[in-house]
């Protein structure tokens, strides 16, 4: 039988300790996120619609995106027991120069609309936490200011390819000239794809005031105060805006994009060039025996081709192709630090985050951002302490099995 007691106040009082309040809200906010998608619902809460779904959405009814997230949920792991992982090295080199995790941080458009402080957060998080920084093309920042903000970490820049050849050519001389080491060339962009979510928001660049945006911004006052009181939005790569997203990407881009660009870009660009938005393996195998460095398997987020490959599925048959000849990487879909080590695992030698950054961007500006990669650091070291693995390289396919959940149907005869 329990004895009981009457209870001792003295005692009450050392087991009911009050936690201190945070009184800054955004630290607050941050403390309570465990997960990326913790960050996402914080982003949503806190961001206009149109411009968060600008960001979450993908193309048409959105089935690429939520395939290659799909893709990475159904992964089994397979655990060494007693094989002590005590400290874990999460270091890699990639494209000649050193990251301190395996993933880096995505090239995104327009990026000063989901949060004012934008591409210079980014790169500021990323220079801190030793992972590269890629600026986009339609980047809200320009590439002598991004290099201010990480002068000493690594800086990728993504390029398209424009109608007006020469903008794009002088964009990657100045990357060139800042000192950012690889391009990123995307080749899946020859016109917009469809996002809905866009159209249906009537969301346009610059943003337009509407009856619904107006409700939509009561509840939001800060994002509007940060948009009006920062400088004017600008694109280094458009002469001119006003119109959706893909209204703009129609007017820049240029569906005759070839091989003989990249021809071209190869002789501007002085550094490592990776070809991004590769989908099959016969381009992986064409673009290496034109030179390049690296391929990013992607399908630009789910938002160019719905019903898209997805990439993560096409990893193993790729690296077994290329691998020993080129730099494989992989994007689009990655939710947590498992989905790198599964990845990595593959074979991929590095993979790249773009939502997952948007979403820590909106939740919290800069601290967003480094919480992002904070979130993803512990759960690749925590995945891979409970692998039984002491470093990336120990990572092998034997640790992981892709579940089959879309196999194709054989082809049937004519």
């Amino acid at each position: 039988m329990v004895k009981r007691q009457l209870p001792n106040p003295v005692e009450i009082l050392d087991l009911m300790k009050f936690k201190k309040p945070e009184l800054n809200g955004t630290k607050r906010r941050l403390d309570a996120a465990y997960t990326i998608n913790d960050l996402r619902t914080i982003a949503k809460r806190r961001t206009p619609k149109a411009a968060f779904d600008y960001t979450d959405g993908a193309a048409e009814g959105e089935t690429s995106l939520a395939r290659a997230r799909q893709a990475f949920e159904d992964v089994e792991f397979h655990p060494d027991v007693l094989r002590p992982a005590a400290d874990v090295d999460t270091s890699v080199e990639i494209l000649g120069g050193p990251s301190a995790l395996p993933f880096g941080i995505a090239p995104t458009g327009f990026t000063r609309l989901m949060q004012t402080e934008g591409e210079i957060a980014g790169a500021g998080a990323a220079g801190a936490a030793g992972i590269p920084f890629t600026l986009s093309t339609l980047g809200t920042t320009s590439i002598e200011d991004v290099k201010a903000a990480n002068p000493h970490g690594r800086n990728w820049f993504q390029l398209y390819v424009m109608r007006d050849r020469e903008i794009s050519y002088e964009l990657a001389r100045r990357a060139g000239a800042a000192g950012f080491d690889t391009l990123q060339f995307t080749v899946d962009t020859p016109v917009a794809g469809a996002r809905l979510r866009d159209k249906r928001n009537g969301f346009s660049i610059p943003p337009q005031l509407t009856l619904g945006t107006i409700i939509n911004a009561i509840p939001r006052p800060w994002w509007w105060i940060d948009f009006l009181t920062t400088p004017k939005l600008e694109f280094a790569s458009l002469s001119a805006t006003g119109g959706t997203v893909g209204d703009l990407l129609n007017a820049a881009m240029d569906p005759t994009i070839s091989y003989e660009d990249l021809k071209v870009i190869r002789e501007i660009w002085p550094g490592k060039i990776v070809i991004k938005g590769v989908q099959n393996v016969e381009d992986s195998k064409r673009l290496i025996d034109h030179g390049v460095d690296g391929i990013i398997l992607s399908n630009h987020g789910g938002r160019q081709l719905d019903r898209a490959p997805i990439p993560f599925h096409l990893l193993p048959s790729v690296v077994r192709e290329v691998g020993k000849d080129a730099t494989v990487m992989v994007d689009t879909g990655i939710m947590n630090g498992a989905d790198i080590v599964a990845a990595m695992a593959l074979g991929a030698k590095f993979t790249l985050i773009g939502r997952a950054y948007l979403y820590g961007l909106m939740a919290g500006g800069r601290a967003g951002v480094d919480k992002t990669i904070e979130i993803l650091r512990s759960e690749i070291e925590r995945t891979m302490k409970l692998l039984g693995v002491a470093s990336i390289d120990e990572l092998e396919p034997r640790h992981v099995t892709q579940l089959a959940r879309l196999a194709p149907r054989p082809v049937s005869e004519a």
